[in-house]
């Protein structure tokens, strides 16, 4: 008896129909390829609306000083609470494809052309250049700013007391290493005020003349620094010297004239100073940031997103803090921060550092500082600025 056949499991019945191939979809029709040329001429003539713009954009800037009257020095016109408006709206309005930090600092280029028109700002810093503090300076005033390296932090208040600086930007805190405490104990004798403030994502790198990890025997930076990459430098020279120095500017300075010695700095400074970058970024949190003050002579109107610094010296009473905080709580006020410092008014008396949300012309600060005063001996306002943007 013949075998029949498809007679195996799962085959098909022989007289079953065959299956349909599913239907493909038709392809999509590729795009053309844009003309080149064509391309280029519409970057050109966007590029000629940009600059037409950016030069009318000039000349009322120019209006903008004549309608505010004889006025002597550019400090005069330079409004930080206005800038910081624009830039908001700049990142409010935003579509793309450029990020909001790419537009910022495009826009803060522009601000700052335009006003260096009367006179530029001059601007003390912690020095020498290629400091981070230089960096800080670029960021919030623009590169048409004149920077004034500083060999102290001390320096650059008594510059600006003295007039000889329009502003200074000094730092303030370290994200991983926290408060610099030589910025804080000027507050304590200076009248200038904060009048902004910038954050500064910080990246260091090991620099030196030879760019070889093995040639290494010392490692120049500025304390904060070193700290900031102890893991870093534990891990890969453990047995290395590591000398502080006042800047990483000066580190990289001393770098540059021994085959054996490295520098902790900004990428940057290695361009300045003629190093090669060994390896980096080498900090130990990759959220490395600084925060630096804009110091002023005088208070600024509110920007409408600002923070308000306040010095407090607090009486000798049981609840004598708590007293303090508690009229900021009650009227919604959000502390950012609080140190505490020797008041240098006696042994064992201390000043209260508190930073919290608001302006001093708000309503609600107003009150807080009204009640504030019940209970300090002295009260003095730091400065009531915008908030970075960015």
């Amino acid at each position: 008896m013949a075998a029949r056949r498809g007679s195996g499991k799962g085959s098909k019945p022989a007289d079953a129909a065959p299956r349909k191939a599913p239907a493909r979809k038709p392809a999509k029709p590729a795009e053309p390829r844009p003309d080149l040329g064509e391309v280029r001429g519409r970057i050109d003539a966007i590029d000629r609306e940009i600059q037409a713009l950016i030069g009318e954009r000039a000349r009322w800037a120019q209006q903008v000083g004549k309608a505010k009257g004889p006025l002597k020095a550019a400090v005069d016109y330079y409004r930080p609470e206005r800038e910081a408006q624009v830039l908001r709206m700049v990142v409010d309005r935003n579509p793309g494809p450029l990020t909001d930090e790419v537009l910022v600092r495009l826009f803060r280029e522009i601000m700052s052309a335009c006003l260096a028109q009367q006179e530029p700002l001059k601007i003390g810093y912690l020095g020498p250049q290629g400091t981070f503090s230089e960096q800080a300076v670029h960021k919030h005033f623009g590169h048409s700013a004149m920077g004034m390296p500083m060999e102290s932090i001390e320096e650059v208040f008594e510059e600006v007391e003295r007039r000889n600086a329009d502003f200074g930007v000094v730092p303030v805190e370290n994200s991983g290493q926290g408060t610099i405490q030589s910025t804080l104990d000027m507050f304590l004798t200076s009248n200038l005020k904060i009048c902004g403030e910038v954050e500064l994502r910080v990246h260091q790198h090991l620099l030196s003349r030879t760019g070889r990890l093995e040639d290494i025997a010392r490692v120049y930076g500025h304390a904060q620094s070193l700290a900031q990459c102890k893991t870093w430098l534990r891990q890969n020279l453990p047995q290395t010297e590591k000398i502080a120095l006042p800047s990483n500017a000066e580190a990289a300075k001393r770098a540059r004239s021994a085959d054996d010695a490295a520098a902790i700095a900004g990428e940057s400074a290695a361009h300045v100073y003629g190093l090669k970058i060994v390896a980096g970024p080498i900090e130990d949190r990759p959220d490395n940031t600084t925060r630096f003050l804009v110091l002023g002579r005088e208070l600024f109107p509110p920007s409408g997103h600002d923070r308000t610094s306040l010095l407090v010296f607090v009486k000798d009473q049981p609840g004598a803090l708590f007293n303090v905080l508690r009229p900021l709580a009650e009227q919604g006020l959000s502390m950012n921060r609080i140190e505490s410092r020797p008041a240098h008014t006696g042994k064992w008396q201390y000043a209260f550092f508190i930073d919290f949300n608001g302006h001093v012309d708000d309503p609600g600060v107003r009150q807080a500082l009204k009640e504030v005063e019940q209970f300090a001996s002295r009260v003095t306002i730091l400065g009531s600025y915008p908030v970075a943007v960015l």
